[in-house]
C-alpha cells in the first residue's frame, strides 16, 4: 500500500503533539485522513507502541481541542506486512471554528488546510466561520476573546442582591451550552473591545477643542463613567420665585440617562468603532453606530415602536432595572423638555443614530460666548496666547485686552500662566484626568 500527501491526506512517521493542529485544520476545512507510522515518501514504517499512541491521541482530543471534536474523529489500528500503523479519519465539523484550547479563538489557535499544509486562519476567516456556524446574531456568536473576567458585572449583581453563577451566565447568554463565551459575554466583561469617546468643545462648534477621554471596560462601567463625566460638566442655574429657590441643570438628568442607555443597549456592536459623546456649550450630542433596526423608521420610533437589536443585552439591562420598558426611551427624553423653549433632536442615517440634547440655558451662554469667541479661536492653532495676540485679534488697545482676559479668567474659560513679560494664557481644563 502506497500513500501520498494531499489536501485531505497527511502522513506522520511518529506521533507528536503537533498532530492536534492537523486535526483542527481538517475539521475546519473539508475533513481528511492522517496516517501515523507512515513516512513522507508514503512507505509504511510502522509503530512499536501503536496502542499507547492511540491512547495519547484520544487524550489530546479530549483535553486540547474546543469545541468537542470527538464525534467527528474515527481512530483505527491498521496492519500491513506485520507493521502496525494508525488511520485517523477527521470529518468536517459542524461547530467551526475548532481551536487549540490553550491558544483560543485566534490565528495561533485556529488552523485550516491549505494544499498539503495546515496554516493559521486569519481573523477574518475565523469571524466568517463563526458567522456561518452561529448565524447572524452578534450576541450569540462565539467571542474571539475567551480570557474574560466579570468583576464589574459581579459587583452590579451584588448591589442588586442577585447571584452571578455559571447557570446565570448561560441563562443570560454570556456562556454557550458548551461553556464558550459569546459576544454577549464580551460586551459585559471587563475586556470589552468597544468604548465611548467623550469630547468637550469650548463653544458651539468643533473649532476650539478643550478636553477628551475614552471610557472602556464593561458596558456597565462605561455607562457609569459616561454619566459621571456628563454630570461633572452639567451646570446648575438657580432661579428664584419670591423666596423659593429652584436649581435647574443645563441638561435634564433623566434625559441624559435615557439617551445614554439607548446608545449603549441599542447600538450595533458588529461595528468596531466607538460611541461618541460630544459636549458643546449649547448642546450634548450622543452618536451610536448602527442606526435604527432595518425596517423601523424614525417616525415609528418617535411614536413608541421598538425593535430590539441586542435582545439579550436589553433583557439584562431590564433585569438590572436600568430600563423599565422597551420603546419608551425617546418619549421619556421628549417629556423631559416639555414646556421648554428648546426640544431634543433625533437623526437616523444609514449606520448611525444621533441624539441632540439642547442646553436649557444655552441662549444666555451663547450671548456671553460670542463676546469671547475671537479670543477663543486663537487657541485653534496654539496652546497658549499672549496679550498682544488678543490686541491684534480684537483690534483694540492694551486696556481692553487686559479687561477681556480678566473676565475670561473669572468665568473659568482660561487660566494665566507665568508672570510679567512671560505671562501667557491657556484654555482651562476642568478635569486634569481628561
Amino acid at each position: 500500500m502506497k500513500l501520498f500527501e494531499s489536501e485531505t491526506v497527511e502522513l506522520k512517521q511518529v506521533y507528536t503533539s503537533d498532530l492536534k493542529k492537523e486535526i483542527v485544520a481538517f475539521a475546519n476545512t473539508n475533513g481528511g485522513t492522517i496516517y501515523i507510522g507512515v513516512d513522507d515518501s508514503g512507505e509504511i514504517v510502522g509503530l512499536d507502541n501503536a496502542d499507547f499512541v492511540m491512547q495519547q491521541i484520544s487524550n489530546s482530543l479530549r483535553d486540547s481541542i474546543r469545541p468537542d471534536i470527538s464525534m467527528f474523529i474515527n481512530i483505527e489500528l491498521m496492519k500491513e506486512d506485520s507493521k502496525f500503523f494508525i488511520k485517523l479519519t477527521v470529518s468536517q465539523g459542524t461547530k467551526k471554528p475548532y481551536y487549540l484550547s490553550d491558544k483560543g479563538l485566534k490565528p495561533t489557535g485556529v488552523y485550516v488546510r491549505s494544499g498539503t499544509t495546515s496554516a493559521p486562519a486569519s481573523e477574518d476567516a475565523i469571524r466568517m466561520m463563526i458567522k456561518m456556524t452561529d448565524g447572524d446574531s452578534f450576541e450569540a456568536n462565539r467571542s474571539l476573546t475567551q480570557e474574560l473576567t466579570f468583576n464589574t458585572l459581579n459587583e452590579e449583581f451584588k448591589r442588586r442582591g442577585l447571584e452571578f453563577t455559571e447557570v446565570q451566565m448561560k441563562n443570560l447568554g454570556i456562556l454557550s451550552s458548551d461553556n464558550i463565551y459569546t459576544n454577549m459575554g464580551l460586551l459585559v466583561s471587563d475586556q470589552c473591545k468597544h468604548s465611548i469617546k467623550f469630547a468637550i468643545f469650548q463653544g458651539t462648534d468643533k473649532l476650539v477643542f478643550k478636553d477628551r477621554k475614552e471610557l472602556g471596560g464593561s458596558l456597565f462601567a462605561q455607562l457609569t463613567d459616561a454619566y459621571k463625566t456628563i454630570d461633572f460638566y452639567n451646570g446648575t442655574k438657580a432661579t428664584f420665585h419670591d423666596l423659593l429657590r429652584t436649581d435647574e441643570r443645563d441638561y435634564p438628568e433623566d434625559a441624559v440617562r435615557e439617551a445614554l442607555l439607548n446608545a449603549i443597549v441599542h447600538r450595533d456592536y458588529s461595528f468596531s468603532g466607538s460611541t461618541f459623546i460630544n459636549l458643546y456649550s449649547d448642546r450634548l450630542e450622543i452618536i451610536s453606530l448602527g442606526g435604527l433596526v432595518s425596517g423601523l423608521s424614525l417616525e415609528a420610533a418617535m411614536l413608541g415602536a421598538s425593535q430590539t437589536r441586542n435582545e439579550k443585552l436589553a433583557a439584562l439591562f431590564y433585569r438590572m432595572k436600568l430600563i423599565e420598558a422597551y420603546g419608551t426611551g425617546i418619549s421619556k427624553i421628549l417629556s423631559c423638555y416639555k414646556g421648554l423653549p428648546v426640544r431634543p433632536e433625533f437623526e437616523n442615517v444609514e449606520g448611525a443614530f444621533k441624539v441632540v440634547l439642547p442646553n436649557i440655558h444655552a441662549q444666555a451662554l451663547r450671548a456671553e460666548e460670542e463676546k469671547y469667541l475671537p479670543i477663543l479661536r486663537l487657541f485653534e492653532g496654539q496652546k497658549e496666547i499672549a496679550r498682544s495676540d488678543v490686541e491684534e485679534a480684537l483690534g483694540s488697545g492694551m486696556t481692553h485686552a487686559i479687561n477681556m482676559l480678566k473676565e475670561m479668567q473669572e468665568r473659568g474659560l482660561i487660566i494665566k500662566v507665568g508672570n510679567g513679560r512671560l505671562t501667557r494664557y491657556a484654555v482651562k481644563r476642568k478635569d486634569s484626568n481628561i
